[in-house]
């Protein structure tokens, strides 16, 4: 069990223990599927844990420059990248970092493909299925109009060099909506499968959900791989590595009451350490907290912003908040700690490690320099 109040605050705190159930099922569904695995950056780049994550994947996709050259040098392996629009500026260094590279668009494998291909790079398209389950088209990648991937109709031919095709239209989705996605794909885009090498079927698999069926998900991808068996399948989830892996420990620094409303006021920030919090939005689980009854007191969470809405609730405890005491937000590492900024200055939750021996390793802390070397 951690003690969080001997734990520097705010930080992130990652449990290798959690951290290492997760990987033991995604080893299992590597294994039994035949599939290759590969870790999403942009769930999580926390390149401490890259070794554990590089033993118990098959590579690692990256979504820019910055993220590739990290893969390259931290992982140990050249990215599988993808980015929605591709630049001179960084297109060298991407080819540097990358073993594949997917465009979003027959234009932009036009203008860089043969760059990529000169350097032994295997290309891949991006197509968009016109199927997703995600129903908050913040993050919905097949809304009407979507910028991300090629539609049918934009594709009557497969162009020369092209080896692979790339879909993501999941969001923490369950087994039966890839089936409907592959479906997807096979009725609009199934003359070329025969024509490609590998088929990435993008991330928004969260295989390490209590409730997920991995039987299911192996099933899906055997039976695919049995109609297809010439084609590499690839899966990147990001949150499925780091699911329920960690936590934001915050303290409360004071307490606010205002139109019978009670906001524990903390020096973490919804907006600036929480973001997806306010953007989905969604209400995390607090360590010892629940939902509150009809009748029963309920608290505001306040962030240290200056933000008006940077504020999230309510939840009740069975007891009075005190200054001084730790709140602890569960489910914190994936899309967490990569969405984090320094608006206001306030300060960076510190990262740290507890290891599976129980030993607490802070990994990295920050402060007014790291604040000051954003701005110029």
């Amino acid at each position: 069990m951690i003690d969080f109040s001997q734990l520097p605050a705010p930080c992130f705190v990652l449990d290798e223990t959690l951290l290492d159930r997760n990987l033991a099922i995604i080893d299992r569904v590597r294994r039994e599927s035949g599939a290759e695995i590969i870790v999403a950056l942009k769930a999580c780049a926390m390149w401490s844990i890259f070794p554990g994550l590089a033993a118990h994947s098959d590579g690692a996709t990256a979504s820019s420059a910055a993220e590739a050259r990290l893969v390259f040098e931290e992982f140990g392996r050249p990215a599988h990248t993808y980015a929605p629009v591709y630049s001179d500026r960084d297109f060298d260094e991407i080819m540097r970092c990358s073993d594949h590279i997917t465009f979003n668009s027959v234009a932009q494998f036009e203008r860089f493909g043969q760059r990529a291909l000169i350097n032994g790079i295997s290309c891949g398209l991006r197509i968009n299925p016109g199927y997703s389950p995600v129903e908050t088209d913040l993050y919905n990648p097949c809304v009407a109009g979507s910028r991300l991937g090629v539609v049918p109709g934009q594709l009557d031919e497969l162009p020369a060099g092209v080896e692979g095709l790339h879909f993501h239209v999941l969001c923490e989705s369950r087994p039966e909506h890839l089936q409907k996605a592959l479906d997807a794909v096979e009725q609009r885009f199934g003359r070329f499968l025969d024509r490609i090498k590998w088929l990435n079927m993008g991330g928004g698999h969260l295989m390490t959900h209590a409730d997920y069926d991995c039987d299911g998900l192996i099933r899906i991808l055997k039976r695919f791989k049995a109609r297809h068996p010439h084609l590499r399948l690839i899966l990147e989830p990001g949150s499925a590595f780091t699911w329920r892996t960690g936590y934001l420990v915050s303290t409360v620094e004071d307490i606010v009451e205002n139109g019978g409303v009670t906001t524990a006021m903390l020096d973490v920030s919804f907006a600036c350490h929480m973001p997806d919090c306010l953007e989905m939005p969604y209400k995390p689980a607090i360590v010892g907290a629940h939902e509150p009854a009809p009748g029963e007191k309920r608290w505001r969470m306040g962030g240290a912003s200056c933000l008006a809405g940077d504020y999230c609730g309510d939840w009740a405890f069975d007891r009075e908040l005190q200054v001084g005491e730790r709140i602890v937000f569960e489910d914190m590492i994936h899309y967490t700690m990569v969405k984090t900024t320094m608006f206001n200055g306030v300060h960076h939750p510190a990262i740290v490690i507890v290891r599976r021996d129980g030993r607490t390793d802070l990994v990295r802390s920050f402060g007014y320099e790291d604040f000051r070397n954003r701005m110029s």
